[in-house]
Parts: C-alpha cells; structure tokens; sequence
C-alpha cells in the first residue's frame, strides 16, 4: 500500500532475459502486485521470472500465446489490475531503464486528485538526457512529440514515448483498451484516448538510465517516427470526431476542416504555379492572389483550431 492505495506494476518484457531479475529486484514494497506480462519470449526469461516469483510472492507471471506487440501486454496488465482492485497501475519496462525509486512522484500526484495519468519526462532533468540520449534518439522524439501534440490535443507534455506510466483505475475503466494500439506507438495512442474522453494528463521529472553494453531502446529516431505517423494521423481524425461531434460538438471542427482543406490546396496550387513559371507559361495575377489566399488562410484556420483545442484540453 502507499498513502492507503493499492499499487500495481505493469512490466511487459519481450526476450529480457539479461535485465529483468535486476528490474525485478528494484521494485520498491510499496507495489502489492507485480504483473510481468511475457510477450512470449523465446529466451529464457519465463524460466527466471518464475524462479524470482518463489522469492517474491507479488509477482504474477502472465504469458501471451503468441507475440502481440507491447501495447498489447500492457493492456493485459491493466485488465489484470482493474479485476484486482487495484487503485493506481504503474508500467515500467523490463529493460531496467526506468527509476523505480521514483515511483512516489508519479503516485502522488493521482493520489491528490491533480490528475488520471502521470508520465515520466527525462527531458525535464535536461542534463541527464542529453549527455547520454543519442542526436538521432533526441530528434526523432522531437518530431514524434510535435505530432503527438497535435494528434493528442495534450500541447503542454512532450517526452511522448516515455513508457514509465501511472494510470488510476477511473481513467483505466472510461477507456475500451480493446480498440488501443497494440504494437509500439502506443504510448501517443494511449495519449490520444485519454484525451477524448477529458482526463487529466501530467509530466513529471525521472531520472534516465542508461547502461553500457545493453540494448535497451528499439525506437529508432527518425524511422520510428515515419512508422507511427499513419497512427498518429487516424487517431487525430478519430479523436476530434469523437470528441467534439460525438460526445460533444464543437465549433473547432469547421476550422480544422477548413484548414486540413486550404492549405494543401494552397500549397498543391503554389507548387502548379511555380511549375507554370519555370517553364515558361507565366502566372496570372488572380491564380497567385488565389494561392497566397488558401495559404494564408488555412494556416490561420489551423491556428484558431489548434488554440481551441488547447485551450478545452487544459480546463
């Protein structure tokens, strides 16, 4: 227990068989149950999980029948949270990467009601990300948190695929997790929902940990951030849709529509007038005044949305 709340922790491991008994021992007492979801790993890490169980009784090991992405496995752990009672589940991977220790910062703030979902942000203890993170790592999560941003109407957060977590069981039982994403990206998918459905999302300070001769992180700067795109995408169109004209309409969707539509078509025109130019056809006054319009235009459409958006997402 912590501050009389039940606590769970969510680690979903995929062949971390070299980093998830040190994971394993960093859990502070104050987690009552342990979900470690294997997404069925071919490396030994069943075998070691359940031998580490023996010693510590809070662990549980749940083991997926064939791999269905990580998204997926933590999805799993929260089902299994919410059936337990648990008040707060916590996800941490089992890579050994995330400060356990720090665990109460991200409680704290659900346990007095500031918030529904707290994640870690490395970024605000500036020195320690970038002496270690890699120049690729640090721009492909600059560009996937601008996307983020838009795609989840959550503006003020950034470190968007940080995946050390703390959810309440309210936010965990107002979301079908069935429609999530299962695969990597869910973290701004995750973002995305919470956000439909009004919750509270807040950053707070962990300490990275980086250590020397493992692989730890998959994601791949700048590739992981044209993979998730097409997601992030949808998952904008589907939350402004579910939010602003499902469960609540809002005049917001005419100048995202009107901007989505003006500015490729300024641009798509400039591009056809610049071609005119080039070879020789010339441009007329009228077509350039028109360009210059839905450019013009749909940027302020866009910018009206997005402060809209901003400002529903921070009441």
């Amino acid at each position: 227990m912590y501050r009389e709340r039940k606590i769970s922790l969510v680690i979903p491991a995929y062949n971390e068989e070299r980093l998830i008994i040190p994971t394993l021992l960093n859990v502070p007492s104050l987690v009552d149950r342990i979900f470690v979801v294997d997404d069925c790993s071919t490396d030994s890490l069943p075998r070691k999980v359940s031998l580490q169980s023996e010693k510590d009784p809070r662990i549980e090991f749940i083991r997926h029948d064939r791999n269905r992405g990580v998204g997926q496995a933590i999805i799993t752990g929260y089902k299994r949270s919410l059936e337990g009672g648990f008040d707060i589940a916590v996800v941490a991977g089992g890579d050994n990467q995330m400060p356990l220790g720090e665990m109460p910062n991200l409680l704290d703030p659900i346990i007095d009601g500031k918030t529904d979902y707290v994640k870690g942000n490395r970024f605000l203890i500036e020195e320690n990300v970038f002496e270690n993170m890699p120049k690729i790592r640090q721009f492909g999560n600059a560009i996937i948190t601008l996307l983020t941003k838009m795609a989840s109407g959550y503006y003020r957060i950034y470190d968007v695929v940080d995946g050390y977590t703390a959810i309440s069981s309210k936010a965990l039982r107002m979301i079908n997790w069935d429609k999530a994403w299962k695969g990597y990206g869910y973290p701004m998918d995750f973002l995305i929902r919470l956000n439909t459905y009004g919750l509270r999302v807040t950053d707070v300070p962990r300490t990275e940990i980086y250590l020397k001769g493992e692989k730890q992180s998959q994601i791949k700067g700048f590739a992981y951030a044209l993979k998730v795109s097409p997601m992030l995408f949808k998952g904008f169109i589907w939350r402004i849709f579910k939010k602003y004209i499902f469960r609540d309409f809002h005049p917001l969707v005419f100048f995202y529509i009107g901007g989505l539509l003006s500015l490729p078509l300024g641009v798509l025109l400039g591009l056809y007038l610049l071609y005119l130019q080039i070879t020789g056809f010339g441009v007329s006054g009228p077509r350039a005044i028109l360009c210059a319009l839905l450019i013009i235009s749909g940027l302020q459409l866009l910018f009206f949305a997005i402060l809209f958006d901003m400002y529903e997402s921070d009441k």
